[in-house]
């Protein structure tokens, strides 16, 4: 198995409101695709009880059955989808970790 560890910054442009928004639309939008994407075994996005020590707003953990489910995932077009309207317009900064479970 695969995981999938993503930590984003949030634009500092946008309100608490504006965050807590994103942050709910992200974590509906990537959860949603377990049982959409061949592989794709189960995602967590992390919205609440970051401490102020966090240097990322959110997290997105996700298993995957193998290192191909992983490139099926990138391109797939739902992922896609979430990605383009619900993830990037929104975010300054983006960090991975995929490794091997």
């Amino acid at each position: 198995m695969v995981k999938h560890i993503i930590l984003w910054t949030l634009n500092p442009e946008l309100t608490e409101e504006e965050k807590n928004t994103v942050k709910a639309g992200i974590k509906e939008g990537l959860e949603s695709l377990v049982g959409k994407v061949p592989g794709l075994i189960d995602v967590k996005v992390q919205v609440d009880g970051r401490l102020a020590s966090s240097t990322a707003d959110l997290m997105l953990d996700c298993t995957l059955e193998n290192e191909e489910a992983l490139k099926v995932y990138a391109q797939h077009p739902e992922h896609l989808a979430v990605a383009n309207t619900k993830v990037r317009p929104f975010t300054a900064q983006r960090a991975c970790l995929d490794f091997i479970i």
